[in-house]
């Protein structure tokens, strides 16, 4: 008896190191793979949606998106060492990418928060959340972090590397 515990005890610590081995694919990779999978004997089934995409592939998006649409306040590169300010938002948007509501979770800084408000207000409309939303849902909220250098310029979480 003892002995099917510590084996069972075993292999259930080599799954789950073996678990954290595992890779990550891109989405494109996985849809593909996906479709290719539902292809058999010369035969193509009914077309089928793409797996959906993540919550923190839709974050990097939404991102670089806000960037794009804010260059003349967005700073690319290293983060200095200590923040003049971080401001997080919650952001609401429907399924068409509109934005619904922004508004500050947590700021220090009324003048770094109104910057980045305004930053979220500039890029609308979002990219299309695709099937992120459940069913039903007409819109879902995420949230993300400005970080602020110097002269209220930011970088996104979702895209800035380590400090």
């Amino acid at each position: 008896m003892t002995t099917i515990i510590r084996t069972r005890a075993a292999f259930l610590l080599l799954l789950a190191a073996l678990g954290g081995c595992s890779t990550v694919q891109p989405v494109a990779s996985t849809a593909k793979s996906f479709v290719t999978a539902i292809v058999s004997g010369g035969r193509t089934a009914a077309p089928v949606a793409p797996p959906s995409i993540t919550l923190d592939a839709y974050k990097t998006e939404v991102a670089q998106h806000v960037m794009r649409h804010n260059s003349e306040q967005a700073f690319s590169g290293r983060l200095p060492p200590m923040l003049p300010a971080i401001v997080v938002v919650n952001i609401t948007v429907d399924e068409d990418g509109q934005l619904q509501d922004v508004a500050v979770q947590r700021s220090r800084d009324p003048d770094a928060s109104a910057v980045a408000l305004a930053s979220m207000r500039r890029s609308g409309p979002l990219p299309k959340p695709a099937s992120l939303l459940a069913t039903n849902m007409r819109s879902f909220t995420f949230s993300e972090t400005f970080l602020f250098g110097e002269r209220y310029r930011f970088q996104l979480r979702s895209l800035a590397g380590p400090q």
